[in-house]
């Protein structure tokens, strides 16, 4: 078996098998490392939208931002004269074919061609402008005719939905309100669920996707800046903004994080572990598992047995067909996957038990290492574990900060946790002054980070997307 860091698992599927094909088919389990799909549509209605598209991709290059919003309107919200236009009669095609999917899908689409556009151009205002546009809309207008009334409730029902909820995020970076929601901090984890739906237009994957990343580096450079000046004889009023909501105690976290060094670090278990399984089989495979992910766990409480017993149990239900058989990347990932799942969320709605009962003992990092190891050893796993953080902050975002603010500790330590161990990022400890080994603690210690240029594979070309 390969290494499950760094490549992708493959289906398991090509052994046939009737047992294998459900374990294949229990979930798109990669669905973020596979090309878009996109559901069948009558011809007439599939010309209407490439119509549109091309339009659209020939003025957002050509044409100020402005004009092109108010062509974009005079299309969607005003059902353009169609005489004139050859894109106002592909929207008109859609909506008297009455397939408000159709229309919605087609609507998402032409969003996401301009904002990769606008983002790619540093058109940030225009981004906001669109977004904003569907508030402004005088939607509830009546008129005589059928098809506008048609077109004004199906913009209505756009409005209202999850996918224009999903849009608004793109205007997470650009406004800084004064009473943000609590949960606007992890825009970054609510933007995977969108680049992980294989039904998403893949403009709308790819701009998900790019901004997340960009979210995610910001927050890495925010809290590497913060830590070296607050370790500094910087004065307060040019101190950077603790881009955490843990205060000072953050550093003293990510001490205890990088104090784990040498063969004790959790990369470094990650790799003697994946070293260890090759050979094994997926009953030998769980049983090491199940050894590895207690390993840090404090063995002497009851919180600590219930935990193992509880873990012990899911791994012993996990595809008992193919306990004899030589384990394999798909494996490994699906096992992972599941086990995520059961520390997180099992239906993408509710806390899951385990959850529960991990983060109601009051330490949130247990949690979070034991997250952390499951992704260190099958890399292919983080967008997975990302969707299920922002499934568990959508259940719980309608409620204020502090009625909630042991599941925003756990977010916080899950958020700094991940950006230790990112891959562009270092950080070290370094004693400051010397002291007896027994007299030595943390305060002894400085953090120093360095940031490290990755090189990313390039995204498909998809339209400046």
């Amino acid at each position: 078996m390969s290494t499950t860091s760094d490549q992708q698992p493959q289906d398991l599927r090509s052994n046939a098998s009737e047992t294998e094909a459900q374990i294949a088919v229990d979930e798109v389990d990669v669905a973020a490392l596979e090309p878009s799909r996109t559901e069948w549509v009558e011809p007439s209605i599939h010309q209407a939208q490439e119509t549109l598209y091309r339009f659209l991709l020939e003025v957002v290059k050509q044409w100020p931002p402005e004009e092109v919003l108010l062509e974009f309107k005079r299309l969607f919200f005003y059902l353009g004269d169609t005489a004139t236009s050859g894109a106002a009669q592909a929207v008109h095609q859609l909506v008297i074919s009455n397939n408000q999917v159709a229309f919605k899908n087609t609507l998402k689409r032409a969003c996401y061609i301009l904002v990769n556009n606008w983002d790619a151009a540093r058109q940030y205002k225009s981004i906001q402008e669109l977004v904003r546009s569907f508030q402004e809309i005088a939607i509830a207008a009546p008129s005589i005719s059928p098809s506008a009334n048609r077109l004004k409730a199906w913009i209505e029902d756009f409005r209202n939905s999850q996918d224009y909820t999903d849009l608004k995020l793109f205007t997470a970076r650009y406004e800084e309100q004064p009473k943000e929601k609590w949960v606007s901090r992890y825009t970054s984890y609510l933007l995977v669920p969108q680049y992980v739906d294989t039904k998403n237009p893949i403009e709308q994957r790819e701009a998900a996707r790019a901004l997340s990343r960009q979210l995610k580096d910001r927050f890495k450079f925010d809290l590497a800046m913060y830590i070296a000046k607050s370790q500094s004889a910087t004065s307060a009023e040019k101190m950077p903004k603790n881009p955490t909501a843990l205060g000072d105690n953050v550093l003293m976290l990510i001490k205890a994080i990088v104090a784990r060094r040498g063969q004790y670090s959790y990369a470094n278990l990650a790799h003697i572990f994946i070293n260890q399984i090759q050979t094994l089989n997926y009953q030998q495979f769980k049983q090491s598992l199940q050894k590895y992910l207690i390993f840090s766990v404090d063995h002497h409480s009851q919180f600590a047995a219930e935990f193992e017993a509880r873990l012990v149990e899911k791994l012993e239900a996990l595809y008992p067909d193919y306990e004899q058989r030589a384990l394999s990347d798909a494996l490994v990932l699906r096992t992972c996957n599941r086990l995520i799942e059961a520390l997180t969320t099992e239906n993408r709605k509710d806390p899951s038990p385990l959850f529960v009962l991990l983060l109601a003992q009051g330490n949130p990092m247990t949690l979070v290492i034991v997250l952390l190891k499951l992704v260190l050893i099958c890399n292919a796993s983080r967008s997975h574990l990302e969707a299920q953080i922002a499934a568990l902050i959508r259940y719980y975002e309608q409620l204020p900060e502090q009625e909630c603010h042991w599941v925003v500790n756990f977010l916080e330590f899950f958020n700094v946790t991940f950006a230790i161990h990112a891959e562009n990022v270092q950080y070290n400890l370094v004693k400051m002054q010397e002291t007896p080994p027994t007299q030595t603690t943390l305060d002894h210690y400085r953090i120093f980070s360095q940031m490290k240029p990755i090189i990313r594979p390039q995204p498909p070309e998809v339209s400046q997307s």
